[in-house]
């Protein structure tokens, strides 16, 4: 087959030559031409996804979501220990932690403890615009991961999204204070209702990241205050006429 496809590749058809020489008799040749081949027919476009505008954000969220799945099930395969890469505090090495260990659990019962709360709570704030899910997203993982490699105990690794959840709980909780806005209290008032028993969290236990829960609650609350706080201008000042 391989010395077929040379020869097709290196034969010119007769046909070819004898038009190239016909066009060359006809026409002088210092006067060259383009030629343009119409194309029949309607070149079909890529089929695209269309999704329901209120369906997309959340579509956001289990994709991410996914990644931590297809992450834990690569880390099932004998000398991937992909758990190394937590956060472990006060190593240089551990750093790494601060942006990967959302993506690593202990186990797929970890893993499902994470991922309901995670697709409601990180759907709710997507609801309200992708970039900024992305930016609040960014804000908690940055102090729950900064946080704990600064105050966690030694020779310990910390792994898990459930930092980034208890962010999005507090952040929830937060942007209706901060917003003044009716429709954020009510989502505020449900959240903590659903979810207010995971707060218990924030208590120290022996085998649980409480350090990870509580600098990723302050990190929600931080990106409300960023995102959400009402600018207030400057104070007018005040002219006296006569």
């Amino acid at each position: 087959m391989g010395s077929t496809l040379l020869a097709g590749l290196g034969a010119q058809p007769v046909r070819s030559s004898m038009q190239t020489a016909t066009s060359a008799s006809r026409e002088p040749p210092s006067a060259p031409r383009c030629e343009a081949k119409a194309v029949s027919g309607d070149v079909p476009e890529p089929p695209q996804l269309d999704l329901p505008g209120w369906l997309r954000p959340y579509v956001v969220v289990a994709v991410l979501v996914a990644g931590m799945w297809a992450v834990e099930v690569v880390d099932l395969i004998p000398g991937t220990e992909f758990d190394r890469w937590g956060v472990r505090p006060r190593q240089a090495e551990g750093l790494v932690g601060v942006v990967a260990s959302p993506f690593l659990h202990d186990g797929f019962g970890h893993l499902v403890s994470n991922t309901v709360p995670f697709l409601v709570l990180g759907g709710l704030i997507a609801a309200s615009g992708v970039a900024r899910w992305f930016r609040v997203t960014a804000v908690v993982a940055a102090v729950a991961g900064l946080g704990t490699w600064l105050v966690g105990p030694e020779r310990t690794i910390h792994i898990g999204a459930s930092g980034v959840v208890f962010g999005y709980l507090t952040y929830l909780l937060a942007r209706g204070l901060f917003e003044r806005r009716l429709a954020y209290l009510g989502v505020g008032v449900v959240v903590l209702f659903l979810y207010g028993g995971v707060l218990w969290g924030l208590l120290p236990r022996p085998g649980v990241s409480w350090q990870g829960h509580l600098f990723g609650a302050i990190g929600g609350v931080v990106a409300a205050r960023l995102f959400h706080a009402r600018r207030r201008g400057p104070t007018p000042t005040h002219s006296n006429f006569g």
